[in-house]
């Protein structure tokens, strides 16, 4: 839960039939059309390499860098050893003096450069544990069959070689020999490692090899650091690369398996050609042949040959742990591809593992069809170590992922071979254009995929409070400068939202795809900048978008739109309305309206997002055929209001003999009445939910008169915190995401009052303010109270009630970037109350739905479990 320090704006408005909105104290509206909507958004014009119109330019170039790799993993010290051989080829109109490469295992040095810049609490890319990082052997340049020793310089996660003569232009190669070896980690920033399991250990093998930077006509050579967040900019080449090993192992890897005869038994061989013709899944190896552990050729070591095209980089994964299943992909070209996973057996069944080559095969037919052919022979899917993480043609998802959980990681990771693999952008730079892309198609695929089984409407409105908030980093920004617990929201999911409504409310679904194939069409396998992004978009959707980016991508700006008042022609709803909505915020997206009139006609008004461009008001016409219940802008919560306060204008008045008290008497009779619910001394709350994704838990716990316990869980991922509270009196212990979060003097008052149990029960008491607003409100399109209470600490919150049942159906805090908690379906339990079966609330600023499973009351809950 995230605590704001700066009271929210409200709008008190007092409704007439003519619904004129009033008050002298709200402050002028930020927005300037002239900031949004400036014709000098493009820095500079296009040229030779990279065209105007978004297109690679008629000279465009780009360097080439093919490896030919060999490598021995010793599984006694978890070690591995050998020799790569880069062959580089310089297609710049520049002579390069000296090359530069990554040495990306040097992270894990404790005198590494992520290691200083590493924030004493961690988190996902921090080390943990620490290696001497590569071991150079020797570095030699191979020049017309011979071997020289070669100048070079290692700087924590680079090296730069020297070179003895000029690597002169437009097409010349020089081939670099290296010798290195390097310990396996346990935990290599979450994007390599190993895992022991009760059958041997599984190793997901990265970075497992020195790589060449990037040298471009943008920035010349990119020698950005490798500090952990940050991921990759790689050249693209052809990767021929052995691995010796134990024979026992099963490998995978990038590309094609080009000896299979020589490294798989006969039964194993007979399966893989069955799944190679079979859209349902095949067992390859099962897990009484991994618990026999004689499925395997009988040799002491094995040499695994693998050969991957046209890829920028490659990964692998072994273990004699693995059960392997495989099935066959159909491509949209008429071509075939197989999908296979191999995962720990107490990983498998069909509510985890058991279902992930159905998972993968359906993620590359699915972005196959909609964007762009799957490029490579095979994908696999690999349970171990690492929770999320993508290269070509193998993507590594923990082993612990089960159901949607397993599907969205999956999903995610193979989505990333378009984004950053077919599409290679400059991910140390621009996050957005990997996670934030790809988190897009994700959305796409899985409203379509097994009919939506995975699928949850996303609720812009609700989680915008948190991803626009006042501390918000601008999308356009490299990953290691972005706030850590920021990271998610300006790399993944704020792109991804300005994406879908890229899509669905400012271009339609046709201009868009259109528009966004072609863009991947023009670079696949080249390497595109956010400018050649925006521009190829323009031109293909024929829309200057230049206000969007600008607002979306380089800005925190917020978007706030309300409705500000309703008129009529002549004072006659017959002749027709006047609806004046307004811009307060600095963002400018396209309106949507809702209206209901009292004889019961609705209709839903759309605006453009160039309404805006004459100033922060607009009038539009509505044709009234009675008098306006009310409107309400973004009915379906597509976009990030930051102030949905302000969204509805009603014209209905409450009745004068209706009273605050009143409303809060009417709920609590309705959920049981005073008596019952004085008589709860405790209460055990089960719910189950999910959070993107992911099945989660959550338990809530009271005990009268001041302990509360809540406790939010993703049970696939180890119990994983997301969000745990305990109150014990005025003492408060928080923790996010598996992280203490300290609670402040200031915000303490407003999280004991977030948790506590019938609180209705305290609003007659001295020290409470109650205020029922004089007119009627607006909440998913039906009429309700809504009652403010400040209570004697000062806290204030919000709370709308539905007239018609009396129950709570919202609750919000009235401080800015409060994310409202949604209740619904409320039943009877034990002692005769009633509580909400369902709620919709936020965690850690993404909403989470809910649904109870069990409530049990008065059960001598433990006063130990409120320490």
């Amino acid at each position: 839960m995230k605590i704001y320090n700066k009271a929210l704006l409200f709008l008190l408005i007092v409704c007439t039939y003519t619904a004129n909105a009033q008050n002298t104290d709200k402050p002028a509206p930020k927005y300037d059309q002239h900031k949004v909507f400036s014709p000098l958004f493009y820095p500079e014009k296009g040229n030779v390499y990279r065209s105007a119109s978004g297109t690679p330019g008629a000279k465009y170039w780009q360097n080439r860098a093919d490896y030919k790799i060999d490598v021995t993993l010793d599984t006694l010290k978890h070690r591995l050893s050998g020799s790569v051989i880069i062959t580089y080829t310089n297609n710049s109109p520049d002579g390069l003096d000296f090359l530069w490469l990554q040495l990306d295992q040097n992270i894990l040095r404790e005198d590494s450069r992520a290691q200083a810049t590493t924030v004493i609490g961690g988190g996902r890319f921090a080390n943990n544990g620490f290696t001497k990082g590569y071991e150079l052997k020797g570095v030699t340049i191979l020049n017309k069959g011979k071997a020289e020793k070669a100048n070079y310089l290692v700087n924590d996660t680079r090296m730069q070689i020297k070179l003895k003569d000029t690597l002169r232009a437009n097409g010349t190669k020089i081939q670099v020999k290296i010798d290195y070896a390097y310990d396996v980690s346990e935990y290599g920033t979450d994007r390599t490692g190993r895992l022991k399991t009760p059958q041997g250990w599984v190793y997901d093998i990265a970075q497992w090899y020195p790589r060449m930077e990037v040298y471009d006509d943008v920035s010349g050579w990119n020698t950005i650091p490798y500090l952990g967040a940050a991921e990759f900019y790689l050249e693209y080449g052809n990767f021929d690369y052995t691995i010796t090993a134990p024979a026992s192992l099963v490998l995978v890897g990038s590309g094609e398996l080009l000896n299979p005869t020589e490294v798989l038994t006969p039964t194993a061989l007979k399966r893989l050609a069955l799944a190679k013709a079979s859209d349902k899944t095949v067992m390859i190896k099962d897990s009484a042949e991994v618990v026999g552990g004689n499925a395997y050729v009988k040799k002491p070591m094995l040499t695994w040959h693998f050969f991957c095209k046209n890829a920028r980089d490659i990964a692998w994964a072994a273990s004699k742990a693995f059960v392997w299943d495989a099935a066959r992909i159909n491509l949209s070209n008429g071509k075939k591809a197989l999908a296979q996973s191999v995962y720990p057996i107490a990983s498998g069944g069909k509510a985890a593992w058991g279902r992930s080559t159905e998972y993968v095969k359906a993620s590359i037919e699915l972005y196959s069809g909609k964007w762009f052919e799957y490029t490579y022979p095979v994908a696999t899917n690999v349970g171990g170590p690492v929770s999320g993480m993508e290269y070509p043609g193998i993507v590594f998802c923990s082993h612990q992922s089960q159901g949607g959980g397993l599907w969205e990681v999956t999903n995610h990771e193979f989505g990333h071979n378009w984004f950053p693999m077919i599409v290679g952008s400059n991910e140390r730079k621009y996050a957005w254009m990997d996670e934030g892309f790809n988190t897009f198609i994700n959305k796409v695929d899985t409203k379509v995929f097994n009919k939506g089984e995975y699928y949850t409407k996303d609720d812009v409105q609700s989680g915008a409070p948190y991803i626009f908030s006042n501390t918000a980093d601008a999308i356009m920004n490299t990953p290691d400068v972005i706030q850590t617990d920021y990271l998610g929201n300006a790399a993944y999911e704020k792109p991804a939202q300005g994406l879908m409504i890229l899509r669905e409310q400012i271009l339609g679904e046709e201009r868009f795809d259109f528009a966004f194939k072609t863009y991947i069409k023009r670079w696949a396998f080249k390497h595109p900048t956010p400018w050649d992004f925006f521009h190829s978009m323009d031109n293909a959707a024929g829309e200057d978008l230049s206000w969007f980016w600008n607002e979306w991508f380089l800005q925190t700006w917020k978007l706030d739109q309300g409705v500000k008042e309703i008129n009529y022609t002549d004072n006659d709803p017959a002749k027709g309305g006047l609806i004046t909505i307004e811009n307060l915020e600095e963002m400018a997206l396209p309106v949507t309206a809702f209206v209901m009139e009292e004889n019961g006609k609705s209709s839903t008004i759309k605006l453009p997002a160039e309404i805006w461009q004459r100033g922060n008001t607009w009038t539009f016409p509505y044709k009234s055929t009675s008098k306006i219940a009310y409107v309400t802008l973004d009915p379906d919560h597509l976009l990030p209001d930051v102030n949905p306060d302000n969204n509805s204008l009603s014209g209905q008045l409450v009745a004068k003999s209706t009273t605050a008290a009143d409303v809060i008497n009417t709920y609590i009779s309705a959920v049981g009445g005073e008596g019952k619910l004085k008589d709860v001394k405790d209460m055990t709350v089960n719910s189950d939910g999910t959070f993107q994704g992911v099945s989660i838990k959550m338990t809530a716990k009271y005990k009268t008169p001041d302990k509360s316990y809540l406790n939010i869980i993703a049970p696939s991922y180890n119990n994983f915190v997301l969000s745990n509270v305990v109150i014990n009196g005025d003492s408060i212990r928080m923790k996010q995401f598996n992280n203490d979060a300290p609670v402040s003097k200031e915000e303490n008052p407003r999280v004991r009052n977030r948790y506590k149990l019938f609180p209705e029960l305290d609003y007659g008491k001295a020290g409470y303010k109650l205020e029922l607003a004089p007119e009627m409100q607006v909440i998913d399109n039906q009429l309700v109270y809504l009652v403010s209470i400040t209570n004697p600490e000062g806290v204030r919150v919000k709370h709308y009630y539905d007239p018609k049942t009396g129950f709570k159906i919202r609750r919000v805090t009235d401080v800015p970037g409060a994310t409202p908690s949604t209740y619904g379906d409320y039943r009877g339990i034990a002692t005769g109350i009633k509580i909400p079966y369902s709620e919709k609330t936020s965690v850690g600023g993404v909403v989470a739905d809910f649904k109870v499973t069990d409530a049990v009351v008065n059960s001598n809950l433990s006063s130990d479990d409120f320490k």
